[in-house]
């Protein structure tokens, strides 16, 4: 269950970094709401998963996720570029996760 967890706890961080970027500066109601609300809902659950999961593989893994997400939905969404050099940078993110998970 801690891992479930984590993994939602990853999604929402990936929803409140996104976030950040349709608040404009906080200055649109809604988006700040929402991102604010994902930000509280994040921290929760890895506040939860930390209760069994060792702090430093699951901060990782948080990071890790939120971070792989945010970049792969940067480029859908917000049109970031997609390098092969980017994309390969974020598949040894995902390694290192799996490997985390493995390794736990």
């Amino acid at each position: 269950m801690p891992w479930v967890l984590l993994f939602f706890a990853g999604l929402f961080e990936i929803g409140w970094a996104i976030g950040l970027k349709y608040t404009e500066g906080f200055s649109k109601p809604l988006p700040t709401m929402l991102t604010v609300l994902s930000m509280v809902i994040s921290m929760g659950m890895l506040g939860l998963a930390l209760k069994t999961l060792p702090v430093g593989t699951a901060y990782a893994v948080w990071t890790g996720i939120g971070t792989v997400g945010t970049a792969l939905l940067g480029i859908w969404l917000l049109g970031e570029p997609a390098t092969v050099i980017r994309l390969a940078c974020i598949a040894l993110i995902v390694s290192g996760i799996i490997g985390l998970k493995l390794a736990a």
